[in-house]
C-alpha cells in the first residue's frame, strides 16, 4: 500500500475543472515531484490533500486513512506537514518562536496545567524547545534564532517556513515551489536539504516545483499535469522528454 493514494480526484470552480479526475499514490521514502505549466492544478492538488478545498469527487487516503472524513487540523496530525507559495509566518515573532509554532500538534499539557505552569509544562516547553534546536541546526538557521521574521531575507523566510514544517515531526512533507523566489546559491541548499530530509529524516517528500533542475536532482518521479489533468508519469528524464510534456511547456512546434 502506498503512503499516499489519490484516485479520480476533481474539483471544479464554477464551470472550471481545476483538477480532472487525476490518480497518483506517493511511495514511502521517495521525493515526488508536481510540475506544470501556471494554472496546471499543482498547488490546487495540494490544497485538496491538506483539506483546503473540498473535492467534487475522488478518493484521498494517507496510510489508509481516508483523509475526507478529516478537517484541516486532523490532517497534520496524522503527520502531514507543508509550505506554501506566499510565505505564511508570524513576521512580529522570532525564528525560534515561529518554529515552536510547528511543536503544536505534540503538545499533550492541558490548559489548566498551562494556567498555573505546573512542572508537566516545563517538561514539555524543554522537550519541544530540544526538538526545534535539531531543526535549527539542521538548517543553519543558528545566526537567526532570535531575530524577528520581518527583518529577514527572502531566502531565510523561506528556510524558516521548511524548518516550522519539519518541527512538526511529519511523515509527509508537501513542499509548494520551495525554490520560488530563491538565489542560484540558495535553491542548491535547497537541494541538499531535500535531499537529507528523506535520507537522514526518513520523511517522505512531495513536491510542487518549476526549476526542473532541482525537480531533476531530488525526484525519484515526477507526475507532468496541464489543464488539471496528468500529462505523464515517470522518472525525470522520462518527463521531460514526453512529447505531451514537451508541448504543454513549449508549444506544438516545439514537439
Amino acid at each position: 500500500m502506498s503512503l499516499l493514494e489519490i484516485n479520480n480526484a476533481t474539483l471544479k470552480f464554477g464551470g472550471v475543472v481545476a483538477v480532472n479526475d487525476l490518480s497518483f499514490s506517493v511511495e514511502e521514502g521517495e521525493v515526488y515531484a508536481i510540475v506544470g505549466p501556471n494554472g496546471a492544478g499543482k498547488s490546487t492538488a495540494f490544497n485538496l490533500i491538506s483539506r483546503f478545498y473540498e473535492p467534487f469527487a475522488g478518493t484521498f487516503r494517507f496510510d489508509g486513512n481516508n483523509l475526507l472524513d478529516l478537517d484541516a487540523d486532523q490532517v497534520a496530525d496524522l503527520g502531514i506537514a507543508r509550505t506554501f507559495q506566499n510565505i505564511e509566518l508570524f513576521d512580529h515573532a522570532t525564528v525560534l518562536q515561529n518554529l515552536l509554532v510547528g511543536r503544536h500538534r505534540h503538545r499533550k499539557t492541558t490548559l489548566l496545567e498551562e494556567m498555573f505552569f505546573m512542572p508537566r509544562v516545563r517538561r514539555e516547553e524543554e522537550r519541544h524547545r530540544a526538538a526545534v534546536e535539531e531543526v535549527i541546526d539542521f538548517l543553519d538557521l543558528q545566526p537567526y534564532r532570535n531575530k524577528m521574521i520581518a527583518g529577514l531575507p527572502y531566502g531565510v523566510r523561506k528556510v524558516v517556513e521548511l524548518g516550522r514544517a519539519l518541527a512538526s515531526e511529519p511523515r509527509l512533507l508537501l513542499l509548494d515551489e520551495p525554490a520560488s523566489g530563491l538565489s542560484v546559491e540558495e535553491t542548491q541548499d535547497m537541494r541538499w536539504w531535500i535531499d537529507d530530509i528523506r535520507k537522514q529524516m526518513g520523511i517522505t517528500v512531495l513536491m510542487v516545483e518549476h526549476d526542473m533542475g532541482l525537480v531533476s536532482g531530488v525526484s525519484d518521479r515526477v507526475l507532468a499535469l496541464a489543464d488539471g489533468a496528468k500529462l505523464a508519469e515517470g522518472t525525470p528524464a522520462e518527463v521531460q522528454a514526453d512529447p505531451a510534456v514537451i508541448e504543454a511547456y513549449l508549444g506544438a512546434g516545439a514537439a
